[in-house]
C-alpha cells in the first residue's frame, strides 16, 4: 500500500514538471519562445478599437474572465499601457465569447482587448496556464514570457523599461 502511494505521488510530480518548461529557472505554462520570433498576434474580434502596432512593443495578456490571477492584473497592465503608451501596445486576448468579455463590469480593462475563440496564437504558444504574457518587440522577438505575478520573476515596470531602452 505504502509502495502504491509512493509511486501514485511520483507519477503525479513527474507529470507536473513535465508540463512545465524552464526558462532561466522559471516555471512557464507554455512553450518557451524567449529569443525567437513571435506567432502571429490574432485576434478574431476586437472588443475595444483594433491598435496601432507598428513599430511599438506589443504585451500579450492570454487572460480570462473567470480567471482571479488575470482580474488582479488588469489594473497593472492598465498602468503599463499609461506608462509606456509612447513604446508599448498591451493587449489582452480571451478565448471566451466577446458576451463574456463585455459582461466584465470590474476591473475596468484601459488596454487594447479583444477575443479568439479559437485560441489560435495561445495554442501556438502551447499556453496550458493564465495569465500568460509574452513581450514582443518591435521587431517581432519575444523578449520576456511568462506568468506576471512569479515570485521572484515578476514583470515590473522596472523590468519593461530595461527591456524596452535594450530593444528599441
Amino acid at each position: 500500500m505504502r509502495t502504491t502511494f509512493i509511486l501514485i505521488t511520483l507519477l503525479v510530480i513527474s507529470s507536473i514538471l513535465s508540463a512545465q518548461e524552464s526558462n532561466n529557472g522559471k516555471k512557464l505554462w507554455a512553450k518557451s519562445i524567449l529569443n525567437q520570433k513571435a506567432p502571429e498576434l490574432v485576434v478574431k474580434e476586437w472588443i475595444s478599437q483594433k491598435p496601432n502596432t507598428k513599430g511599438l512593443f506589443i504585451l500579450v495578456d492570454f487572460w480570462a474572465t473567470w480567471c482571479g490571477p488575470c482580474r488582479k492584473a488588469i489594473p497593472e497592465l492598465n498602468e503599463i499601457q499609461k506608462e509606456f503608451k509612447e513604446d508599448l501596445v498591451v493587449v489582452g486576448i480571451s478565448d471566451e465569447t466577446a458576451d463574456k468579455v463585455k459582461a466584465m463590469k470590474q476591473p475596468i480593462i484601459e488596454y487594447y482587448h479583444g477575443i479568439d475563440t479559437e485560441g489560435g496564437m495561445k495554442k501556438a504558444l502551447s499556453v496550458k496556464g493564465i495569465p500568460h504574457l509574452i513581450l514582443i518587440d518591435p521587431q517581432g522577438i519575444v523578449r520576456w514570457e511568462g506568468y506576471p505575478l512569479l515570485t521572484g520573476h515578476e514583470l515590473t515596470v522596472e523590468v519593461i523599461e530595461k527591456l524596452i531602452q535594450k530593444y528599441k
